[in-house]
């Protein structure tokens, strides 16, 4: 066991990001650290459930409701990809930098941690942790990848390139991504100016310039060919259910039971909801509907052999299921990975075009457009179900997150980043740069 130690973590209402994080928080509590989280007050159930302190926002945006119109960086009113970075940049990342720093140094301030870990659109965090001479992690709850670490950039859910017109396409679209992040340098570089630190060349040098980057996926999720800074370690699939999640009895009957279940966060899916469960009424199979906080589950009219409710463990409930009809947010996908469940899934935005991508390079499941009729998503349930290579596909993923499961990789960075910085030999990778 190491020597107790005091983290001081940072945490957004990103939906699908708070469970993995605050898995991560709970491991450190359980083993004798003490752990304090900078979080939306919508989130303070989230991280007692984790045995952590919770510690609200002031001066840095923060949702006090769930209520879709408080959503920070919101992708419900329009499927303009280019309108929904730009408010990633000014709502969440950049724009408000400094506010979620001088919140961070506060909190510094106020008790001062051993290590800071930053959640990861929370570039102020990072900010706040330099100004302060800190160790400092960032968690992503997803796969990452930038121009130069050997997978396609992040957005458009590419498959592996192949040949040099595929490595031009990444290296284009990269590239396009970078002058897009360019958007928020004044800021980031306002931030730090601040806090007494000198600016950045670009957004990436900010987004990079940790101690460790975290990165909570399966390495055995990851596309071949990925090959990230050294400081950047993949640290295993987080499993666990939200804290709402609730509790879940199997519905009777033998017939295969297929889990339907859409963002926890609103994105407008009440339409692909609604498609989804009419794809399951004529099939033989049993349904289960999550809708999670956003949509009520009232308004989802449902077949005979279709539950429709809130909530419920997703971990449990895959363990009986056959087939998952997903978005693709990571938390939902790998769970029904790990629990060698194929997916058929209707990606909407976000990270979940790029999670299909991986799901359908490993052959475990069905990527369909999201905007496919009910006879389409009924079609991929049934070629899931029927075909033996999906499910042998997922069971074997399933296998290699098992074996990953068997030591916490986050805890042991964390705890070792800890103890190296404390020994003195750990030099900072501040001001390091994406290829």
């Amino acid at each position: 066991m190491t020597q107790p130690a005091h983290y001081l973590f940072s945490l957004w209402d990103g939906g699908g990001n708070v469970a993995p994080q605050m898995s991560v928080a709970r491991a450190l509590v359980d083993r004798g650290h003490t752990v304090r989280v900078l979080a939306d007050p919508v989130l303070a159930a989230d991280v007692r459930a984790a045995g952590a302190e919770h510690v609200a926002w002031t001066t840095a945006p923060h949702r006090t409701t769930v209520a879709p119109e408080t959503q920070l960086a919101a992708d419900h009113d329009t499927a303009n990809p280019l309108l929904i970075f730009r408010r990633i940049v000014d709502e969440l990342t950049c724009g408000p930098a400094a506010r979620f720093a001088a919140d961070a140094r506060a909190e510094i301030a106020r008790r001062r941690p051993d290590v800071v870990v930053a959640s990861d659109a929370l570039l102020g965090v990072r900010i706040a942790a330099e100004a302060e001479g800190l160790p400092c992690a960032s968690l992503f709850a997803n796969p990452m990848s930038f121009r130069g670490w050997g997978t396609p950039p992040l957005g458009p859910g590419f498959p592996p390139a192949r040949g040099p017109l595929g490595r031009l396409r990444d290296d284009l679209v990269g590239r396009a991504g970078d002058r897009l992040w360019s958007r928020g340098l004044r800021d980031v570089n306002a931030a730090r100016a601040a806090h007494g630190l000198a600016p950045v060349a670009t957004v990436l040098e900010q987004i990079m310039a940790v101690d460790r980057m975290l990165i909570l996926t399966s390495p055995a999720f990851e596309l071949p060919g990925f090959t990230p800074p050294a400081h950047v370690r993949i640290a295993g699939a987080r499993l666990d259910d939200p804290a709402w999640a609730g509790d879940w009895t199997p519905p009777p009957g033998d017939a295969p039971l297929v889990l339907v279940a859409l963002s926890s966060t609103y994105q407008a899916q009440e339409d692909v909801l609604r498609r989804a469960v009419a794809a399951l009424a004529g099939l033989p199979v049993r349904g289960l509907v999550t809708t999670g906080p956003s949509v009520d589950p009232a308004t989802v009219d449902a077949p005979a052999n279709v539950i429709v409710v809130a909530r419920a463990p997703h971990s449990e409930v895959l363990r009986h299921a056959a087939a998952c009809v997903t978005h693709g947010g990571h938390g939902t996908l790998i769970k029904a990975l790990a629990a060698g469940v194929p997916v058929v899934v209707l990606p909407m935005g976000r990270d979940q075009l790029d999670n299909a991508a991986r799901a359908a390079h490993h052959g475990a499941g069905v990527r369909l457009r999201p905007k496919a009729a009910p006879g389409r998503i009924a079609e991929a349930v049934r070629r899931v179900l029927a075909d033996p290579a999906y499910a042998g596909a997922a069971g074997r993923l399933a296998g290699a997150i098992a074996a990953e499961g068997r030591e916490d990789r986050a805890v042991a960075e964390l705890e070792a980043l800890r103890a190296i910085r404390e020994a003195g030999v750990l030099p900072s990778p501040r001001r390091v740069v994406a290829a």
